[in-house]
């Protein structure tokens, strides 16, 4: 007879006989065993290696009667009551179990749902694999010759379910590492320490079999390996089949664009500006990281944002850049397989150099309070040119600067020189081409205090 077990299905969860025994005689392997989700209603799936000549056992926890019931397609709400249960204690058993069927064993009020899966009408076979690309730069597909029905059980509720046969594919591949040593364990690799792609074997999991497979394409020369299944691996017949060897068309690049951290104290920054550049001279290096198969490279720069006119083509990976130039460039890589087929651009780099600027002071106070106003510089922006000649009263050179970074302490030969008025003659060059010829006083003040003896006295 038929029995409605839907609505019993969806609140199983307080009735579930945790502790009972399912056991198999006669099977030629070990039977395999899975937890499917929750939702499915089953307690475990059985997968048998050859489902002939298997029977099956359930130990009850209890005296209360024992119950087997049988369904297919239409889930538990069209389960079947079993015929030729033996019966012997606690322990019920059938002869021959009914493969690719789900089973519901009722011990008084609790009830077991378990579904036994026949490996055999579904077992995997895998004699060959090719690799086709079809020109395009980013797949492949993988050809399989072979076999391999999808393993299928049904829910409580008759949803149809395939199960995971974890299928490996494995190949070399660039895998990109950005330098940071917590990518890696092992301290003296160098890939740990500097950015760069590095070989790596990948392995990608397939849920089932299927003769052709979509396939990123890797950035490296491969061969695949399809190894399977995991129930194969766990009866210890796990088979595999190798690919011709594959020559890649696909390209990638990584760039690294780093710029100098040379501000000092008395440069003037450019405000509210992401973009790279600021005040000249501005030194950026740009470094690209090419695959295997770029064949052509450059770096490019124009005026134009759209890159309508590049003005600069350089074919190398790594360039080192000094920008004295006031203005705004656009820079970025660009990268192509020996065909000309796969093409890779990089995002656009800014570099923005601003207008020139220099501010002479006429004051400081050597010596007064150390680390304020105790050195006389100017105050610039974008100066890529610079000499300034200090005389004393008389005419004399006290020092010459040849950057506008340099300063004066205030001090000659090692001693400080006396208060008083001195002169500066200054020529410089900016970045938009500006040329500054200053000249000017310096005058140095001598702060006085008062020590605890209440004596003034100059501060030296």
């Amino acid at each position: 007879m038929k029995i409605r077990y839907l609505s019993l299905a969806l609140s199983m969860a307080a009735a579930l006989a945790l502790n009972a025994q399912i056991a198999f005689t006669g099977a030629s392997r070990d039977v395999y065993e899975e937890e499917p989700a929750t939702n499915t209603g089953l307690n475990k799936i059985y997968v048998l290696y050859n489902a002939d000549g298997v029977g099956m056992t359930f130990t009850a926890d209890t005296e209360n009667p024992v119950k087997w019931y049988v369904y297919g397609e239409g889930g538990g709400g069209y389960a079947e009551e079993l015929e030729g249960v033996h019966y012997d204690g606690l322990t019920s058993s059938i002869d021959q179990v009914l493969p690719n069927k789900g089973y519901i064993i009722e011990e008084g009020t609790s009830r077991l749902y378990v579904w036994v899966a026949d490996y055999s009408v579904s077992r995997l076979q895998l004699n060959g694999v090719s690799v086709e690309s079809d020109g395009d730069c980013g797949s492949v597909t993988l050809n399989l010759d072979g076999a391999g029905r999808d393993v299928v059980y049904y829910t409580i509720n008759g949803a149809r379910k395939t199960m995971d046969r974890e299928l490996t594919i494995s190949f070399n591949n660039l895998v990109w590492h950005d330098g940071n040593e917590d990518d890696d364990e092992d301290e003296d690799d160098d890939a740990a320490v500097n950015p760069g792609w590095v070989e790596t074997l990948v392995q990608e999991k397939q849920e089932s079999f299927k003769p052709a497979i979509a396939f990123p394409a890797p950035t490296m020369n491969t061969s695949f390996t399809v190894t399977g299944d995991k129930f194969l691996k766990f009866w210890g017949e796990e088979v595999s089949c190798e690919s011709n060897y594959y020559t890649t068309a696909a390209i990638d690049v990584r760039t690294i664009v780093v710029q100098e951290n040379e501000h000092h104290d008395n440069e003037k920054k450019i405000g509210g500006s992401e973009t790279l550049g600021g005040s000249a001279p501005a030194h950026i290096s740009f470094t690209a990281y090419c695959t295997d198969a770029v064949m052509h490279k450059e770096w490019q720069m124009s005026r134009e944002s759209n890159f309508s006119n590049p003005e600069l083509r350089l074919n190398q990976e790594a360039i080192d850049q000094v920008f004295e130039d006031a203005g705004t460039t656009y820079w970025r890589f660009y990268a192509t397989n020996a065909e000309g087929s796969c093409e890779w651009y990089s995002d656009t780099y800014t570099v923005n150099i601003g207008e020139s600027e220099l501010v002479c002071p006429n004051v400081f106070s050597p010596g007064s309070s150390e680390g304020v106003n105790d050195v006389w510089k100017v105050s610039y922006r974008s100066i890529v040119k610079f000499h300034c000649t200090i005389f004393n009263r008389w005419g004399n050179k006290i020092i010459e600067l040849n950057e506008p970074f340099e300063g004066w302490d205030g001090t000659y030969h090692g001693k400080q020189v006396p208060a008083g008025v001195y002169y500066y003659v200054l020529e410089a060059e900016g970045s938009d081409g500006i040329k500054y010829k200053k000249s000017g006083d310096i005058n140095i003040i001598r702060y006085r205090r008062i020590d605890r003896g209440g004596t003034a006295g100059d501060v030296e």
